[in-house]
């Protein structure tokens, strides 16, 4: 059935009528994105920028089906899955986003997903980077079937015709967006990164300032505060995770007002950074070495405080190794292999941290840096120091760790 402009119009309008009804907060962020209608996409897809539907493969979906489909391709472009793909394989990250989005949409009682849409409710509350590499490690045959290749390079695919186009529904789409998207005409090209790089920087501003902005209108309409599924992650982009060696640097750096200068080893990088002040800083770092922690995620640990190590040489650096008892503190620095791993039982965070108060000298900054899965008991009130978890893809969710700061390796 071939639809005119002005009816495929009506059904994007009659899907945020349905939303505003149902979701006040999805409707207000459907605000900030315009739709075109193409042929080039088999029934939806999204650049970040954009949502794309095909004229018939979207139009002949059930009212219910419709919602759930264009409200999938709003959160893919919200979450900003097509640019944080980056050089990931572009089917399984597209699968590990289908996780994330659908485990949103399914909480909608007002809309249906399709039959063949990916559901995985074990890993749904995770962030799409953390998913795709736990779906690496899964043979692939393992995998989910992707029913739509839905996430298009930014950029890569010609605007189509608006939804409120009076032009027809034919608009030119500019060829298959994913053969644009990895084909010969990508080459590299560094004014071609520069630009990409502002276009990214403008688009996360711009899903920054329309969450925060639905946030606000769906407030205002009665809705309190979103389901901590979609707290989470549409929190990722409105206030994005830092590294945690980044976060580590705060304490290892004076405060802007008193720093020493700028360190000269990074200026041909064009980089200035401040002196490091490391001497006056005591880092207790404990890798969890319980039976939950797999042999690939110990060498994940083991190489992340090597490149700290290597990093910061001026550390003042203990380490310990934990499951229910404490195996340390070993003396470390970047001229020293680290100490074989011990342990294998269960998991009690309690050990370290009394560990860690008996060997700060009390005179100096220090912080605790806990490298684990999460899983385990903690202490009933918080330690004295300040406290780092640095927590591997899996791992404990963040909201149930109950004090210190929280990074997620990926």
């Amino acid at each position: 059935m071939s639809r005119t402009a002005e009816q495929l119009s009506d059904l994007i309008s009659a899907t945020r009528i349905r939303l505003r009804r149902h979701s006040p907060f999805f409707a207000a962020l459907a605000l900030f994105v315009d739709v075109r209608f193409t042929e080039e996409v088999s029934v939806a897809a999204t650049d970040g920028k954009l949502l794309f539907f095909h004229p018939e493969g979207y139009g002949d979906l059930k009212p219910a089906e419709r919602d759930a489909v264009f409200l999938h391709e709003l959160l893919h472009a919200a979450l900003l899955h097509p640019s944080r793909r980056g050089v990931r394989d572009p089917e399984l990250f597209n699968i590990a986003a289908d996780i994330v989005v659908n485990g949103m949409v399914a909480a909608e009682e007002s809309v249906a997903l399709p039959q063949s849409a990916i559901r995985n409710k074990e890993l749904e509350h995770l962030s799409v980077e953390e998913i795709y590499e736990l779906l690496q490690k899964q043979p692939q045959k393992k995998h989910p079937t992707l029913p739509l290749a839905d996430l298009i390079k930014p950029g890569s695919m010609k605007s189509g015709v608006g939804d409120r186009d009076d032009e027809g529904v034919r608009g030119e789409a500019g060829g298959n967006a994913e053969a644009k998207a990895n084909g010969p005409g990508n080459s590299h090209d560094p004014a071609g990164e520069l630009h990409n790089l502002h276009d990214r920087s403008a688009l996360e501003a711009h899903w920054k300032q329309a969450i925060q902005q639905a946030k606000v209108l769906a407030s205002s309409q009665g809705q309190g505060s979103l389901p901590a599924g979609m707290q989470r992650h549409l929190g990722e982009i409105a206030d994005p995770q830092i590294d945690w060696r980044s976060l580590l640097w705060r304490y290892l750096v004076r405060t802007p007002t008193d720093f020493s200068g700028f360190d000269r080893r990074f200026l041909h990088r064009g980089l200035y950074l401040d002196h490091l002040e490391g001497e006056g800083v005591q880092v207790f770092c404990c890798i969890d070495t319980s039976g939950s922690i797999d042999d690939e995620q110990m060498s994940l640990f083991l190489g992340e405080l090597s490149g700290i190590l290597s990093a910061y040489p001026m550390l003042d650096c203990q380490l310990w190794y934990a499951d229910a008892s404490c195996y340390g503190p070993y003396r470390i620095d970047a001229q020293r292999d680290l100490p074989e791993p011990e342990g294998g039982g269960g998991t009690d965070f309690c050990p370290f941290f009394k560990a860690a108060l008996e060997a700060w000298s009390g005179d100096q900054e220090a912080v605790c840096v806990y490298l684990t899965d999460g899983y385990g008991d903690f202490p009933n009130e918080a330690p004295q120091l300040p406290v780092l978890w640095v927590i591997v893809p899996g791992g404990l969710p963040s909201e149930d760790i109950p004090y210190g700061e929280i990074c997620r390796l990926i």
